[in-house]
């Protein structure tokens, strides 16, 4: 290997050595007229250079003899192979990722020629997306010995901060739905605020979904088909009645809705909440509108965390015992919650 350090000499006697850098063709003065000295701290500077590197192609060696691609595989190859292996929306979240402009600067380098501080960098110039899916793909190859040791320890990861979520209020629902003059979308909000369904989830509802002579809505959640969970079982009240009965009877209850993408069903109803100057929510806003509605409604924590689609224990000692469970209708719990008597308790007696 070519030394990267060499001496030289300068000076009107050319008493005084000097070393030079053959990258840069910079020149520092190594400060002593002394040949001997001079070629042992030049030495010193060509071994600090050369080790690192004789290591590294070591380990690369080592490596390439169970794994022929360590040497070529960038991470571009890396986030492809871990794309490949999702499907559906989560698959498209990856595509997505894939074209963030952070990763432009880390794509094309080499799994295994990494520095440390790349990573940082990506982390710097990123979002809090960023941060979610760089450190996903960095845990990846980790897990897939791509990567011989973590680049960034799991203490030292930034924490992923999200922006504060609020709920749709009661009356910036009602302001929506006066103001959307397409039935389809109206009675897509209207679902959303009584089921608390996610926007996929609720764009794909089908009429078969829907069993009247039980009066009950069972469908089965898009982020979690995969896992073969049991689905919910939702009781519903009249007024989901009558906004059922405005939709399709067969396939799908929002043939338009769900066939668009979810990115551009949000883009929809954000600029219905722009036109009535309502700010700060989105779809997945009447998730924790109907949440919050639950708990002050009462609703056992059990019944909720079903039908929001949420692990829980009790849902896993349900899924063992292969118990069917129907869920009450929401709307009938307020009503009683808004009908039930009050009590006064009993003053106390003046002692």
């Amino acid at each position: 290997m070519k030394a990267r350090f060499r001496i030289t000499r300068r000076g009107s006697r050319g008493d005084t050595f000097y070393c030079v850098d053959t990258q840069t063709r910079k020149r520092t003065s190594l400060n002593t007229s002394d040949l001997r000295s001079a070629r042992r701290v030049v030495q010193a500077k060509n071994e600090a250079e050369q080790q690192p590197a004789l290591n590294r192609q070591l380990a690369k060696a080592y490596l390439a003899g169970t794994d022929s691609s360590v040497t070529t595989r960038t991470w571009q190859n890396a986030l492809e192979a871990l794309t490949n292996m999702k499907q559906g929306s989560n698959k498209e979240r990856w595509q997505r990722a894939a074209k963030d402009k952070a990763f432009a600067i880390l794509l094309p380098r080499v799994v295994v020629d990494t520095p440390s501080e790349l990573l940082l960098k990506v982390l710097q110039a990123g979002t809090v997306s960023t941060n979610n899916f760089l450190r996903r793909l960095h845990n990846f190859c980790v897990d897939m010995n791509w990567l011989p040791w973590p680049l960034i320890p799991k203490r030292q990861w930034p924490v992923i901060r999200f922006k504060d979520k609020r709920a749709i209020t009661w009356e910036e629902h009602c302001r929506i739905i006066a103001r959307e003059g397409n039935a389809e979308r109206k009675a897509f909000y209207q679902l959303a605020w009584h089921l608390g369904a996610s926007q996929s989830d609720l764009a794909h509802l089908q009429a078969e979904d829907v069993d009247w002579a039980a009066r009950i809505i069972c469908f089965v959640r898009m982020k979690t088909r995969w896992r073969g969970q049991q689905p919910p079982q939702i009781r519903f009240g009249q007024e989901v009645e009558t906004i059922l009965a405005t939709r399709p009877k067969t396939g799908p209850l929002f043939p338009y809705l769900q066939n668009v993408l979810p990115g551009h069903r949000a883009t929809e109803f954000r600029q219905r909440c722009i036109g009535l100057t309502i700010h700060g929510v989105t779809l997945h806003s009447y998730r924790y509108a109907w949440a919050e509605r639950a708990i002050v409604a009462g609703y056992p924590e059990r019944f909720a965390q079903l039908a929001l689609g949420h692990n829980s224990k009790a849902v896993h000692r349900a899924y063992a015992k292969r118990a069917q469970v129907t869920l009450p209708p929401l709307e009938d719990y307020e009503r009683n919650m808004a009908a039930a008597a009050i009590i006064p308790l009993p003053l106390p007696a003046a002692g």
